[in-house]
């Protein structure tokens, strides 16, 4: 189990880095209004197109109905100038009447042309047939000019109704046939127009629920990524609060071991320190008073025995707090005082052993195990109770492992999730670069494993400062 000290966990609630999604919202988003308008630009399109052919197709047959009407028009105004020429039983109006006539035939055979430059192949018999019979229904005329007064009393009735009627009648006839043809061909084409806007509606419904699916799709994806966003958020301000939790306890903590180890030097101090000086000023009063020689050495000799004492008593305190001798003499030499000092008080078995060049070690490597060992000593004293505890200190390779191995309660009861000591522990191999793992041992028992790179020695002094004890 990998223990984790509570700055450590405070990191774990700054937010891992996701895949930012703006870009593809963005681009969802760009996509669908591209869509929308390439939609739009293309309906118009083809609305138009669909309108231009209606109009189109509208002004085609006003044209060819305009055409027809004129040909009437002109048969039904040739015919009653016919007549009104064969009842004028003058003769000087012969001119005239063949001046309008000629005129009207001139126009007739005009919207003729006209008529068959806009009919289509299917057309084209019926308007060859009409230019057929209208030139057969003017040429009917050409005699009529030349006759006398006698000749258009007697003949008129019968040329009118033989010659000009049914030529009228079958001009008029191919003139119905034409616009007969000309509506179904408007009816067939206003079908293709009515078919080709209904597969116009259609597309246009499919692009629309495109736009709508497409939308759709941007909006579930823009509110899951907001609501995951949101669900993260509150996660990590959840994590946030219990960090913050965590640090003002291990703060408060932090703060009660240290007034905690302030009394206890100040018990060790008044009681035993200020109790042997209070000894060793009475003693020296009691010199002063003493005639005797033999009585005024016994009490120098308890005087200087109270000093040695009281000697000792400021070695441990100094050794408690800084020990010298990992200055002095290094790192092994002070471990094996840290274990024999732990077996002497806490009544504990402690086996040491050191492999490797340790001289190699930076300062702040050195201070680093030194405070590691003490802590798991202290631990296995005060929580694991512990007969036995096995510490191996050993370099490999480039790094340097520190192994503590007891025979005690085991890590569920060693508080190892908890301790402030174990946080100081994995905050101390943490600045260093390594890593502090914690666990139980084989068959029993806890095994605390910390492993440090080993450092170059231009990085001492801020190494140094990180970790001092």
């Amino acid at each position: 189990m990998v223990f984790r000290s509570g700055a450590a966990y405070a990191r774990r609630v700054v937010a891992p880095r996701y895949l930012k999604t703006w870009p593809v919202a963005a681009a969802a988003l760009a996509g669908l209004l591209i869509l929308i308008a390439a939609s739009l630009l293309t309906t118009a399109r083809r609305a138009e197109v669909i309108s231009a052919e209606i109009e189109a197709l509208n002004s085609h047959h006003r044209e060819i109905e305009t055409k027809l009407r004129r040909l009437r028009s002109d048969l039904h105004l040739s015919g009653i100038y016919i007549r009104d020429y064969l009842l004028d039983p003058a003769r000087d109006h012969v001119d005239e009447y063949r001046a309008r006539l000629t005129e009207l035939r001139a126009s007739q055979t005009a919207a003729v042309a006209e008529l068959e430059a806009l009919t289509k192949a299917d057309n084209r018999v019926h308007v060859e047939g009409l230019v057929a019979r209208v030139d057969q229904y003017w040429q009917a005329f050409e005699p009529v000019f030349d006759w006398n007064i006698l000749q258009k009393v007697l003949n008129s009735s019968t040329f009118l109704r033989e010659e000009v009627l049914p030529r009228r009648e079958a001009v008029l006839g191919i003139a119905q046939d034409i616009e007969e043809l000309n509506d179904a061909n408007l009816q067939t084409q206003r079908a293709a127009v009515m078919r080709r806007q209904e597969a116009f509606r259609r597309d246009l419904r499919r692009v629309l629920w495109q736009s709508v699916l497409v939308g759709a799709v941007v909006a579930l994806a823009a509110v899951w990524r907001l609501r995951t966003a949101e669900r993260r958020s509150e996660e990590q301000r959840n994590r946030a609060e219990q960090a913050e939790e965590h640090m003002r306890h291990l703060s408060h903590g932090l703060v009660s071991m240290q007034e905690e180890e302030r009394k206890k030097l100040s018990r060790e101090l008044h009681d035993h320190v200020g109790q042997m000086l209070t000894a060793l000023r009475m003693a020296l009063g009691r010199v002063e008073r003493v005639v005797s020689p033999s009585e005024r050495m016994a009490v120098i000799s308890d005087a200087r025995a109270l000093v040695e004492s009281l000697i000792e008593s400021v070695r441990d305190l100094s050794l408690g707090l800084r020990p010298s001798m990992l200055d002095d003499f290094g790192l092994a030499p002070a471990l094996e005082w840290l274990a024999r000092d732990f077996q002497r008080r806490a009544d504990l078995d402690v086996r040491l052993s050191v492999a490797g060049p340790l001289a190699a070690l930076s300062d702040a490597q050195r201070t680093c195990i030194y405070r590691v060992v003490q802590e798991a000593l202290t631990n296995c004293a005060r929580h694991a109770a512990a007969r036995r505890v096995d510490v191996t200190v050993t370099v490999e390779g480039p790094s340097v492992l520190v192994l503590v191995r007891d025979d005690g309660r085991g890590v569920g009861e060693t508080r190892a999730s908890g301790g402030l000591g174990l946080v100081g522990i994995a905050e101390r191999a943490r600045e260093l670069g390594g890593t502090f793992e914690i666990g139980p041992a084989t068959p029993s028992g806890t095994q605390l494993r910390v492993r440090l790179p080993m450092r170059p020695a231009m990085a001492e002094e801020d190494l140094h400062a990180a970790v001092a004890g």
